[in-house]
């Protein structure tokens, strides 16, 4: 499902989108399908440890006034498994929300539930409340995780959470001091 937005914010705060979008999403699958979802910052969902949606956010910024002109808003759900299983290589890491068939509907049902989820989210933005629920869903915060930056080496690190920008907090191995993140700069993997 794609979503045009037309927010009036500013490039620093389009995260809040996709951190909002996730926290609707989870609602949405745990209401239809009866079981936790947790989500791995910053964009995917997760269901007994494996992912079951991937959202994304791209978005045109108007550089004279450094708002954004618009935003589109991708989710993508495996609503259930392929019929012939998941591919060797994403076995361990993929998973879908219904263990079996969905009913009939399920997807229809899917998406009118996250937009039902969403709309009073996006037009509350942050006094709505949802990076609240968004750290207390996060599947990351008290993990070992390995962090790796677009150019560098890969460092081990402690998640301690999710701070005010959506940014994750860790520490790194033999660092006393945290080190908040981008979303776009690193990929983090359980260790």
């Amino acid at each position: 499902m794609s979503i045009l937005l037309r927010p009036e914010i500013g490039a620093r705060q389009a995260v809040g989108l996709t951190a909002m979008a996730a926290v609707a999403a989870a609602r949405a699958a745990e209401r239809l399908c009866g079981v936790p979802i947790t989500i791995k910052w910053v964009n995917d969902l997760w269901k007994n440890g494996k992912k079951v949606c991937g959202i994304l956010t791209e978005a045109a910024l108007d550089l004279e006034s450094g708002m954004l002109d618009y935003a589109v808003l991708g989710l993508g759900f495996n609503v259930a498994a392929p019929a012939d299983g998941w591919p060797e290589d994403l076995r361990d890491v993929a998973g879908a929300l219904y263990d079996g068939s969905p009913a009939p509907g399920a997807r229809a049902a899917l998406a009118a539930a996250f937009l039902n989820a969403f709309w009073p989210l996006y037009r509350a933005g942050p006094r709505s409340g949802y990076l609240d629920e968004y750290r207390r869903r996060q599947a990351l915060t008290g993990q070992r995780v390995l962090v790796t930056p677009r150019r560098g080496t890969p460092r081990a690190a402690q998640v301690q959470g999710i701070d005010d920008e959506c940014k994750l907090v860790v520490r790194f191995d033999g660092e006393s001091r945290p080190a908040a993140l981008n979303s776009g700069e690193v990929s983090v993997r359980l260790l």
